[in-house]
């Protein structure tokens, strides 16, 4: 047997790494502050006692730029490890990915159709524009997803291979899509488009935030609560039914969690790949298969990975920024093959 590593050790671990990658998020970046005084000024934001010396600066920073970027970061790293736990349990296959639904090609076209079609009407009136593209993005995942899951249900059945194949030509005709409009976008379009393809947390705002929060939380809160059956429906659908699991509703319910959390995620900052593949299954090779530890521990895991991968993003080509889904394409993509050899060996 493997020795793996104890779920309290796991988590103390990890809320540890977590408070690290909060506070060198907040402290870290073109205008890089103090580790102190990020501390200080963070404790005034709460509202803490703490003397205003010199902090004027440093309070700035974090409240407008530095925090609602650190927790749009959390957020997209809980919410898209989760739905690859969730995707993974569903198809019961550890290399399974949040995308296979056809969530994330479906935000892509939702999200080329606000960028490219706005440009085209010459864009919607002040107050709309800043959600115009979030709300594409996620009406257009959801409305895939539920296009997937209707292909794959027959005689009140859900068949997870036809939902895999449905994905699988859904993410191509996708990508088509968003081809065509990249050919037919000027030259500033295509730009704006490429960006929000390759995923950042550039522009974060608390306007954009806390939709996100919203689903990360209700995802986060809802996924625990099925850990027993996802662990029972390891065995097999047949041994799940007679373990008294309601094989079809759960279904149901992870591939919405998963539409419902990746298309949000993906509104909020754009294709972000190997995250949800990544994350779910370096934490099955520490603490083991059980959805009780997988679900929190992946969780806190994924937000992990996100701002690490969002400093590499600040600080590599400083004062430029790196497309944070080419950080975590570089990451993951290894990892991935690492696996492969790993699995033949």
């Amino acid at each position: 047997m493997k020795q793996r590593v104890q779920p309290r050790t796991l988590f103390i671990c990890l809320s540890l790494l977590c408070l690290l990658a909060v506070w060198l998020s907040l402290a870290l970046g073109p205008v890089s502050l103090p580790l102190f005084d990020t501390l200080r000024a963070g404790l005034r934001l709460m509202d803490l006692p703490v003397s205003a010396d010199g902090l004027q600066q440093a309070e700035m920073i974090l409240g407008q730029i530095r925090l609602p970027r650190t927790l749009l970061g959390l957020a997209v790293g809980a919410v898209l490890a989760l739905s690859g736990v969730a995707m993974q349990g569903l198809f019961r296959n550890p290399l399974a990915d949040p995308g296979l639904v056809g969530v994330a090609a479906g935000a892509a076209v939702g999200a080329a159709l606000a960028i490219v079609g706005g440009a085209w009407f010459g864009g919607l009136p002040e107050a709309f524009a800043p959600y115009l593209l979030s709300f594409c993005a996620f009406v257009g995942g959801l409305g895939v997803t539920a296009l997937v899951y209707r292909l794959g249900r027959r005689d009140g059945q859900t068949s997870v291979a036809t939902m895999l194949l449905a994905g699988v030509a859904m993410t191509a005709l996708g990508g088509a899509v968003v081809g065509l409009f990249s050919y037919l976008a000027d030259d500033a379009t295509l730009r704006t488009l490429t960006f929000w393809n390759l995923g950042s947390l550039n522009g974060a705002s608390y306007d954009r935030l806390w939709p996100l929060l919203l689903v990360a939380a209700g995802v986060a809160l809802w996924l625990p609560r099925r850990a027993k059956a996802l662990n029972a429906l390891l065995l097999g659908e047949s041994e799940a039914r007679h373990l008294g699991v309601d094989v079809e509703r759960l279904k149901r319910e992870l591939v919405f969690c998963t539409a419902l959390g990746v298309g949000a995620a993906v509104a909020a900052a754009g294709l972000i790949g190997f995250i949800g593949l990544v994350v779910p299954h370096l934490v099955r090779l520490l603490a083991g298969p059980d959805h009780r530890v997988l679900l929190p521990a992946s969780l806190l895991a994924g937000g992990v990975l996100m701002l690490f991968a969002d400093l590499a993003a600040r600080l590599l080509l400083a004062p430029a920024e790196l497309p944070i889904g080419i950080v975590t394409a570089f990451v993951g993509a290894p990892f991935f093959l690492f696996l492969l050899v790993r699995g033949r060996s």
